[in-house]
């Protein structure tokens, strides 16, 4: 079971910290940015709340690079979104991650 203490976890919490920082450097992105923008088509990058940039950048990169199992890594954004985002954070983050996983099993890769 995760706890706010777990390694892991903490791990997590202190790359979308990081991210969330760099984003206000102007210009900042990361390679992940353009699944993000197509799974979100309606939500231009820069009109996304930072904390919720920053929580979707970290999972994208971990649900790209790792072998964590998907619904780990969305079920701890979804709890990232919840502890520091706004109210409807959750719900956005797990669609736009649902959305990048749903293309990710449909193309065999990411798109």
């Amino acid at each position: 079971m995760k706890t706010s203490t777990d390694p892991r976890h903490k791990k997590r919490e202190l790359k979308i910290a990081k991210i969330f920082a760099q984003s206000f450097i102007p210009g900042f992105s990361t390679p992940q940015d353009s699944l993000i923008a197509n799974a979100a088509p309606e939500w231009p990058l820069a009109n996304i709340n930072k904390i919720d940039l920053a929580i979707l950048r970290v999972a994208t990169d971990e649900l790209m690079g790792s072998d964590t199992p998907p619904k780990v890594v969305i079920d701890e954004a979804i709890e990232f979104a919840k502890k520091f985002g706004a109210e409807n954070s959750a719900s956005f983050i797990n669609g736009v991650l649902g959305t990048i996983l749903k293309n990710k099993e449909h193309h065999g890769q990411f798109t």
